[in-house]
């Protein structure tokens, strides 16, 4: 398949969602299998709902997935400007042409006076739909609306008894009466910037752009159009709806539901990794050939196939994410988690300690990076190491309360006392000197040592914990618990 052409094209109106962010990735997946061309347009047309900014968030997001588009905002192309806001005077050119051809006129009807149409046909038990008042006004009528104040906006004519068919490639032929679409429906607002429908059309058509993938909730737009590239007389794109993405109770994935982590920059500060995100959100509704699940980018572009896009919808498994982050964190190493664990510390960890340095930063990644599932554990993880004094849990507790344990942490205190140097080795020895000297071995020498430095009975490797925590602070904390 040559000349591939696809785009992306949010709404600034808030941060990045999965669900967009998914649809980004499907798009690039399939400009890259074809050697196409991936387009980020901004379709910043409802002004009410814009976002000062975010479109720039949109932009750094996409980037730090690893979706970088070929052409469009911020990067340029013969093709732009692409931000709608920008195109108006081209889209003026095309409701001349609406107008000539007959398809387009102005509408002068109040919010007030659609409200009671749409009120009396629900009534009625109908769908409501724009009843064309103002398809046929005269000059007359025209001119004492306008003396009256009202605003018009422009509305589209539709032939309802035109029938409108296309292929989808996810879900195969599809199938709308005209008149299905609400009636004649409204293409520039009445403060003159051009609709969603029309914008989106217009744009397509001169950008080239060779098949629309998008969230199936664009279906219902879907007609419109259609019915609007008849008009112009244009060959329409080839359309592919992506299913939506589910929660755990099966519904639609709402963005007020906090159960789950909804946008991407929530991710990145969370300490998720961008090439788990990408393989994550990959599997979303998509199956490749195969049981293999970690795929490399190089992979998905290679395996990426939209008739192997499901048509049913695409449950988020949080727990499956976590997972495999967990597994892409542990292909990195420690030198390349240190900044990414410096940011995480910056925004999730209220009370630490000054760390010592990269080097000792360094070693505690080292000790948790095989138990994490996201770097944003590590500050609640690793408390033991960035407090003077730890919370001790309730196993620990009751532990350190039984006093035959009082000899093995007097005879460890003892030793560390005497110690010259500190290291892992040094912590070997002087829990053998420990075993030695009190006959206790196994959890019962290693378990209260554990208690009464680092509050708890299980962590990472003692030797290593130890040799990081420093000396001073473990007879600091020796003496809290035997004094």
């Amino acid at each position: 398949m040559s000349g591939v052409r696809v785009r992306y094209a949010p709404s600034p109106t808030g941060h990045l969602h999965i669900g967009g962010a998914r649809t980004a990735l499907f798009n690039y997946l399939f400009a890259k299998h074809h050697g196409g061309t991936f387009i980020l347009r901004i379709e910043d047309t409802d002004l009410e709902r814009n976002v000062d900014r975010a479109a720039d968030g949109f932009a750094e997001q996409l980037r730090w997935l690893g979706v970088e588009w070929d052409e469009g905002a911020y990067v340029g192309g013969e093709y732009g400007p692409y931000v709608c806001t920008e195109r108006l005077s081209i889209y003026d050119d095309y409701i001349r042409q609406l107008r000539e051809l007959g398809y387009a006129y102005d509408c002068f009807c109040t919010e007030d006076e659609l409200a009671i149409e749409r009120e009396n046909a629900l009534a009625k038990g109908e769908t409501p739909r724009y009843s064309g008042r103002c398809r046929h006004l005269t000059e007359e009528q025209r001119n004492h609306f306008l003396a009256e104040g009202r605003k018009a906006t422009v509305r589209f004519r539709v032939h309802e008894e035109d029938t409108i068919h296309f292929s989808d490639m996810i879900r195969g032929e599809m199938t709308f009466e005209a008149g299905a679409t609400g009636g004649d429906f409204v293409i520039v607002k009445s403060n003159g910037i051009p609709t969603y429908n029309f914008a989106c059309t217009i744009d397509d058509h001169l950008m080239e752009i060779t098949h629309v993938i998008r969230g199936e909730e664009h279906i219902s737009n879907t007609p419109r159009q259609l019915l609007l590239y008849k008009a112009f007389g244009w060959e329409p794109p080839i359309f592919a709806h992506v299913s939506l993405i589910l929660g755990a109770d099966g519904k639609k994935l709402s963005k007020r539901d906090e159960s789950i982590v909804q946008f991407i920059e929530q991710y990145r500060d969370l300490g998720y990794l961008p090439e788990a995100m990408f393989n994550f959100l990959a599997l979303l509704g998509w199956t490749p050939e195969g049981e293999q699940e970690i795929l490399t980018k190089k992979e998905l572009i290679a395996s990426f196939r939209l008739e192997r896009v499901n048509k049913s919808g695409a449950f988020f498994d949080a727990t499956k994410l976590a997972w495999m982050n967990g597994h892409y964190l542990r292909q990195r190493s420690e030198e390349e988690l240190l900044p990414l664990v410096k940011r995480v510390f910056l925004k999730y960890s209220k009370e630490t300690k000054e760390m010592e340095s990269d080097l000792w930063l360094l070693k505690l990644i080292a000790l948790y990076k095989d138990k994490l599932s996201y770097l944003a554990q590590l500050p609640e993880m690793a408390e033991p190491f960035l407090v003077e004094i730890p919370s001790v849990h309730k196993e620990a507790q009751v532990l350190l309360a039984d006093r035959t344990v009082s000899e093995v942490l007097q005879a460890f205190s003892d030793v560390v006392a005497s110690a010259s140097t500190w290291d892992a080795d040094v912590v070997k020895a002087a829990l053998k000197t420990v075993q030695a000297t009190t006959g206790r071995k196994g959890k019962d020498l290693f378990m209260p040592i554990r208690a009464a430095i680092l509050g708890q009975l299980h962590g990472p490797d003692l030797n290593q914990s130890l040799a990081l925590l420093g000396r001073e602070r473990i007879l600091q904390r020796l003496h809290q618990v035997t004094r």
